[in-house]
């Protein structure tokens, strides 16, 4: 039986991601699938970033994130919404942003910089990090990163994959994206 020091799971963080891929088996044939993925699903990016603003559209309470100030009441919080569409500077920003999200996930290394990066996905989300006025809910955040990795998972499927080559792809790409979901899910705990 492996003693994990649980104190530092919530101080070190290439000790978490190690703990974290050690015990879900995200071994380094896991990257190699997810890199040799790129060029698959470099084409795909933007289709991903559409499905996933489209679905945030669908709610207020994923939407009305984007607005730099919110208003207090109901009305004027609702007209602005109504003018928060696709073509706002603010969403264009916020799709390059999930864009090089996407591309870092499956070309940079993971090492520790890449560790960093996923660890602030979360972190920026929070009053940690980032706005401290712009603090989206752990809901939305779940149902995000939930929504984002049934797209990806989607379009790994579409890609109509050798059985096997698709079976380790949609793995690795399973637990990568709950190593992120605790990256992020940590930032709310604290």
């Amino acid at each position: 039986m492996t003693t994990i020091d649980e104190p530092r799971l919530q101080s070190d963080l290439d000790y978490r991601f190690q703990y974290l891929a050690e015990f879900m088996h995200f071994i380094p044939e896991d990257i190699r699938t997810i890199h040799h993925a790129a060029t698959l699903l470099a084409p795909k990016v933007p289709a991903l970033v559409n499905a996933v603003y489209e679905q945030l559209h669908e709610y207020d309470a994923t939407w009305r994130h984007f607005l730099p100030t919110q208003p207090a009441d109901k009305e004027s919080l609702q007209r602005a919404l109504e003018n928060l569409d696709e073509n706002h500077d603010v969403i264009k920003n916020r799709k390059e942003h999930l864009s090089r999200y996407l591309v870092t996930l499956v070309t940079k290394p993971y090492d520790g910089n890449m560790l960093k990066y996923l660890d602030m996905v979360g972190k920026i989300h929070t009053s940690k990090a980032g706005n401290p006025k712009t603090i989206i809910p752990l809901v939305q955040m779940n149902a995000l990163l939930g929504f984002v990795s049934d797209v990806i998972l989607r379009t790994i499927i579409s890609l109509n994959l050798d059985r096997n080559e698709e079976i380790q792809t949609l793995r690795a790409f399973n637990k990568l994206l709950w190593i992120q979901n605790d990256l992020i899910n940590r930032h709310y705990s604290n």
